[in-house]
């Protein structure tokens, strides 16, 4: 089958390298680095660490392979791949929320990306500086921000090969060797193996639903499924490339950058601040680690380059969030690269001014409130993560598996995936068809019902 010009006319990743480096890049976030650890210590440690495995291999890992398969057989956006595939106007809602989710969750995201830019400075120069007052002060957080959105429109004016791949290929290498660094000044504190034992050896007992479930969201969240952004790198793969191996080789960088992350932070705290509780919330990095870091020799130095690890995980994921929205006016409305990003980027800067406002007291933006099922949310960024970063990100890996599991044939993305990967076949084939039409929606539903409260408090996802 010829391709068509318009498919011929699209860019393409240079090699599997570059793809699975990006999309490593788009996963590993501040999700896995941040909010791994501190979701970790409030569900018991090492139990949490182990169920979270399992969540990767048998739930993420399936819908990772399903994305990118529907990019590859498309070459389209999310909307653009549901379209050319067959879908109707309602299944086509799913790539319609992909490309809201993207842009809405680059707004808020650009908010905490500009905090670590702060913190890489306040680090360098040594200045205490109390989190609570530096967020809310608009006119540090807000300039900030837009500066991190500015980097990201400037990598992804450089279009697939020679900006997203060119800077995935420099950017996580260099995250890597940080957080190897930083892990392994932690784990050689005096007094840290009692926060490796807590981290890395499971107390089963403490399993239970709640663990499992919040495993799952985390899985769910660090593996970039439910985006749309593995549709869009999935369909600028060439036919020929071995998707199930790739998807492999993310998934475990992506684990591997989360197990790390936890490695950097409870050798650390249980051996510098050891009456300090694991479960610190999501302010764990902004508000513990400083202090750890200042009770290192050289400490300002490592605190600096940890805020640099942050930056560079916060920017290889807002690199993807801006391509998918750039992607579908590219292939759908016909703009220029030029035209799309800076258009999008200049609007996601103005839907990031509530969000960074939305942390002072007093504020408008921080008295909102949404009533969700048994789910209440307060502040416009919060709001913002629970809609766009977590209910919707649920709901379109439900949608995404029913599509492509029950209203088409499922043995067109099976013989996709096969494509450029001779072993995907026989038992694997068989699992995965499984997986795809029974397991992950049955299990999405559920994690679907508890970001709504219907199994008592709510679990958050992303």
């Amino acid at each position: 089958m010829a391709m068509s010009s318009e498919t011929q006319g699209r860019d393409q990743w240079g090699s599997s390298l570059g793809f699975i480096m990006a999309a490593a890049g788009s996963a590993v976030g501040l999700g896995n680095i941040w909010r791994f650890p501190y979701l970790t210590g409030e569900n018991g440690g090492g139990a949490f660490v182990f169920v979270y495995a399992i969540c990767v291999l048998l739930i993420g890992l399936p819908l990772l392979l399903n994305e990118i398969a529907l990019g590859r057989i498309s070459g389209k956006n999310p909307i653009g791949a549901i379209k050319a595939t067959g879908g109707n106007k309602f299944w086509q809602l799913a790539g319609v929320l992909c490309i809201l989710v993207c842009f809405c969750v680059l707004s808020y995201y650009s908010v905490i990306a500009g905090w670590t830019i702060g913190y890489i400075f306040t680090e360098l120069i040594n200045i205490p500086v109390d989190f609570n007052e530096f967020q809310d002060t608009p006119m540090y957080v807000v300039p900030l921000c837009f500066t991190f959105i500015l980097m990201t429109i400037g990598v992804v004016l450089g279009g697939v090969s020679g900006g997203i791949e060119k800077a995935a290929k420099f950017l996580m290498p260099i995250l890597f060797i940080i957080i190897i660094f930083i892990a392994g000044r932690a784990v050689t504190l005096e007094g840290a193996s009692a926060g490796i034992e807590y981290y890395l050896k499971p107390d089963f007992s403490k399993i239970n639903g709640k663990v499992f479930l919040s495993a799952l969201g985390q899985a769910f969240f660090s593996m970039s499924v439910g985006w749309g952004l593995m549709i869009t790198f999935g369909s600028y793969l060439p036919k020929n490339s071995n998707i199930v191996k790739s998807s492999g080789w993310i998934a475990g960088m992506d684990s591997t950058v989360a197990l790390l992350g936890g490695l950097m932070v409870f050798p650390a705290l249980f051996a510098l601040l050891p009456g300090k509780d694991p479960a610190g919330g999501p302010a764990l990095v902004f508000e513990v680690l400083p202090a750890v870091f200042d009770a290192m020799p050289g400490g300002n130095f490592i605190g600096a380059l940890f805020f640099l690890l942050l930056l560079v995980a916060a920017l290889t994921s807002s690199i993807s969030m801006l391509e998918v929205p750039v992607a579908y006016f590219i292939d759908e409305k016909k703009w220029s690269r030029k035209k799309a990003a800076w258009t999008i980027g200049i609007a996601a800067m103005i839907l990031s001014v509530p969000s960074a406002l939305s942390s002072i007291d007093g504020n408008w933006f921080a008295s909102l409130t949404l009533k969700l099922g048994g789910n209440e949310q307060v502040g416009f960024f919060s709001i913002m993560d629970f809609l766009f970063g977590t209910f919707a990100v649920v709901l379109i890996c439900l949608l995404l598996s029913l599509y492509t599991g029950w209203a088409k044939k499922i043995s067109d993305f099976a013989n996709e995936l096969s494509s450029g990967a001779p072993k995907f076949k026989g038992v694997y084939r068989t699992a995965w068809i499984f997986f795809i039409k029974w397991i992950c929606p049955i299990v999405i539903a559920l994690v679907l019902l508890d970001t709504l409260g219907a199994f008592g408090t709510p679990q958050e996802g992303g």
